[in-house]
């Protein structure tokens, strides 16, 4: 059997195994929906589940169980968080973000901007996809109603200066969202202390199950709902909690320990040493404490990154690209033209993500395996040197 070699955890990761055993019971033994106080016994024990989990997500984050509200995911979360406020606010009507987003913002926003009521700001970022504070500064007015900047990036892993961007918001009675997808659980996020009104977060990507996440909502918060229901979840969400999701989710949390961050973080950093010895190659984003301690992101040039994801596909190693032939939308990565680089940049750029499963050996041989292949298509590309 093929060697398989699995760098694309910043997409999805596998799940625990103790993590699926924790979800079991859920789909066959209390298989109920959970009910209110004064209900059936059945329906107890599943919401005691539910409101269990609920306070192991609110903790990892220092937060309030209260203020934990389950969704399908972070870009529900972020639907929820942006038009939630944007649809519950009578007088505000100018949002921030950056440049860099994920798509579950940059097309919420052009949603709502094309609504014609609201009014859209895209922060540049420098050539390491950092925000600038001045710049953010300059762009609140009295009409904003809520910036929203990620955490960790999703292509080249810049951690933004949370701490400062959430003083900014504060000090300027602006809301504040944080897509913390990528960054949850890789890094400290205490809400309080950010200044955080809103946080996006997901379970797939720490080990837990899909079709499960969580939006933080602070206490006093208004939002309307984005789809109408019942009263689930303090009634800002339609459809059914979804139990076992919600139990793995819980479990996924209380896995993570320190040690496996620190892991990554060495994987990271040899694997980034390795394939820059790869000539003509440049790591797009920042390097060390700045940087997500799973990502890599390497730009290869001459050659492009469709072609090397299949040759390492080929040699039974999963990973990404930034090339516009991968796209469905057809589009080269909007992260790396965002830094001020080249469309054959981005056709070029390959990321590598790990997890804490991710082994050094695994690493010598993506090493090893990419030089060959970037070698190899330079030989047969038409795009001369």
């Amino acid at each position: 059997m093929q060697k398989l070699v699995y760098l694309d955890n910043a997409t999805t990761t596998k799940l625990d195994p103790e993590v699926r055993k924790a979800m079991e019971p859920y789909f066959t033994e209390y298989y109920g929906l959970p009910t209110a106080e004064y209900g059936h016994s059945f329906g107890l024990k599943v919401k005691e589940a539910l409101e269990e989990a609920r306070e192991t997500v609110a903790k990892s984050i220092r937060a309030e169980a209260e203020e934990i509200v389950f969704t399908s995911g972070s870009e529900e979360s972020n639907n929820l968080a942006i038009k939630g406020t944007a649809w519950a606010s009578k007088d505000k009507s100018h949002l921030v973000t950056s440049k860099i987003e994920r798509m579950s913002v940059l097309n919420v926003m052009k949603s709502l901007e094309n609504t014609g009521r609201f009014k859209v700001s895209l922060l540049n970022v420098d050539g390491e996809g950092f925000v600038d504070l001045e710049k953010l500064k300059a762009a609140i007015n009295k009409e904003t109603l809520l910036v929203s900047v990620q955490h960790a990036n999703q292509e080249i892993g810049t951690i933004q200066d949370i701490v400062e961007i959430g003083k900014v918001c504060r000090d300027r009675g602006v809301l504040f969202h944080v897509d913390a997808e990528q960054s949850f659980t890789k890094l400290p996020i205490d809400v309080e202390k950010m200044n955080i009104d809103l946080l996006s977060i997901s379970a797939h990507l720490i080990h837990g199950p899909k079709g499960i996440g969580a939006l933080y909502k602070r206490k006093g918060v208004k939002l309307k709902p984005v789809l109408e229901g019942a009263y689930h979840e303090f009634g800002l969400r339609a459809g059914a909690e979804n139990i076992p999701g919600v139990v793995g989710f819980g479990k996924a949390v209380e896995l993570v320990e320190e040690t496996q961050i620190a892991h990554m973080r060495r994987l990271r950093d040899s694997l980034t040493e390795g394939l820059l010895k790869t000539s003509d190659s440049r790591l797009n984003g920042p390097k060390g404490d700045k940087r997500l301690c799973n990502n890599v992101n390497i730009t290869f040039k001459y050659v492009e990154g469709e072609a090397v994801l299949l040759h390492l596909d080929m040699r039974g190693i999963i990973v990404t690209t930034g090339s516009a032939c991968f796209s469905r939308t057809l589009e080269p990565s909007h992260v790396i033209l965002a830094l001020g680089l080249k469309h054959e940049d981005a056709h070029g750029s390959v990321r590598f993500s790990l997890s804490r499963y991710s082994t050094r050996e695994e690493m010598d041989y993506a090493i090893d395996n990419a030089k060959a292949v970037v070698e190899q298509l330079r030989r047969i590309s038409p795009v001369g040197r």
